[in-house]
């Protein structure tokens, strides 16, 4: 029989659940001097965009306040020094230096329509007018042949030079040919393959493209695939979530602009600024799992006090975003602060392991090592032993106390 406590500890301590926050007074030092030196050479190029950062986020009404305000919150994101902010701000400015492809393949556009949606944008929103994209299929005007004329161009006068935005997985069933794009019918994996050849790095943007997503969800009938399981000999970054935040993209571009390199990577090629941490550890609900309190059911008096969602299927424990830091729509809410337990959907294979909205002590869920939960307060149990956070011997009783509840309900 499987300890659940010693695979709980496994979860929570495997390697790509440690960011290491502070690196040293060497490797900071080391690493502005190499950020200034990148700044004053990009400086010297050629803008791409004839967009002035600045009178951009003026003419949206944002202060120059403000600016420095995000500049703060973009640099501690990073999980750099405050003494990188006005390298930061200026990356911002050097933006439009930095040429974009973005593709999309077979998905839901969600990505894109999170960009377009923004009612009042804020400044991640705001460098997308900066950002000098070369080519997309859903926003720009040309089509056909003409689409093709110019996502030739720009492969060839940018060539080795460009960052590659993918939105979508990839379809392998038949040949390929479940997904085709322009007017030589060219299947979405050639596709893929002959525009990352030249590309400085490759974005997976979305778990459609960083682990196949919905479209991957059994029984998988196109045989969908994401971008790493393609594309091989270029750094991959992947950006999940449905859709993935537009702050995490643009901290990828800052750190890409500012260092000439990709960020520190999981093992599963995410961002460690962004996915270093689970979910669960800075939820605002966290408190009510360390206190025993959980929602039994949806319109209990658990739900309505805002009580931990773990019980009716929230993933956060096994799930690892910023999410919860960062949020979503202008950062006013997410998901669990809307009520709604988290579905895990920056993990791999999320539809079919994660998104379900039911008891988890029903629920038979694997944890990432493995094994089977035996109930959800044994698992909560372990948990709390293996996070040592906010441990007190009143939650541990309340966590048993609601096991033994919980025993007494199926009893009856």
């Amino acid at each position: 029989m499987i300890d659940s406590t010693e695979m709980v500890k496994k979860v929570f301590t495997q390697k790509s659940g440690r960011v290491d926050t502070n690196r040293g007074d060497e490797y900071y030092n080391s690493l502005f001097e190499n950020a200034k030196n990148r700044l004053s050479t990009l400086r010297e190029q050629e803008p791409l965009k004839d967009i002035d950062m600045m009178d951009v986020i003026e003419s949206e009404g944002v202060n120059r306040r403000d600016f420095m305000k995000w500049v703060s919150a973009t640099t501690a994101t990073l999980m750099l020094p405050p003494m990188f902010a006005p390298l930061v701000a200026e990356a911002t400015e050097l933006m439009n230096r930095v040429p974009v492809i973005w593709l999309e393949l077979q998905d839901c556009a969600g990505n894109t329509e999170a960009l377009l949606r923004s009612s009042a944008p804020t400044v991640d929103d705001l460098l997308f007018d900066v950002l000098s994209l070369e080519f997309h299929h859903a926003l720009m005007a040309g089509a056909g042949h003409d689409a093709e004329h110019q996502l030739d161009e720009a492969m060839e006068h940018f060539k080795d030079n460009y960052l590659l935005f993918v939105e979508g997985s990839i379809p392998m069933g038949m040949n390929g040919n479940y997904g085709t794009i322009g007017p030589s019918g060219e299947t979405f994996h050639d596709h893929l393959q002959r525009i990352s050849k030249h590309a400085a790095a490759v974005v997976a943007v979305g778990t459609c493209a960083t682990f196949g997503g919905v479209p991957a969800a059994s029984p998988n009938p196109t045989g969908a695939v994401g971008v790493m399981d393609i594309v091989k000999g270029k750094p991959i970054i992947n950006i999940p979530a449905c859709p993935a935040n537009p702050a995490n993209m643009v901290g990828v571009v800052l750190h890409y602009i500012l260092t000439g390199q990709v960020p520190e990577l999981d093992s599963l090629l995410r961002p460690k600024f962004a996915f270093g941490y689970r979910i669960h550890d800075n939820c605002e609900r966290r408190a009510h799992f360390d206190a025993g309190e959980f929602v039994e059911e949806w319109g209990d008096v658990g739900a309505q006090n805002n009580w931990c969602l773990y019980k009716v299927g929230c993933k956060g424990p096994m799930t690892f975003n910023n999410c919860s830091i960062i949020r979503y729509n202008e950062g006013t809410n997410w998901p669990i602060g809307a009520g709604h337990g988290c579905i895990g959907c920056s993990e791999p294979d999320f539809w079919d392991k994660y998104a379900y909205q039911r008891p988890m002590a029903s629920a038979n869920i694997k944890a990432p090592t493995g094994g089977v939960e035996k109930t959800v307060d044994e698992f909560g149990l372990g948990l709390l032993t293996a996070t040592t956070v906010g441990i007190g011997v009143h939650a541990v009783a309340s966590a048993v106390a609601g096991k033994k509840s919980g025993e007494e309900g199926e009893d009856k």
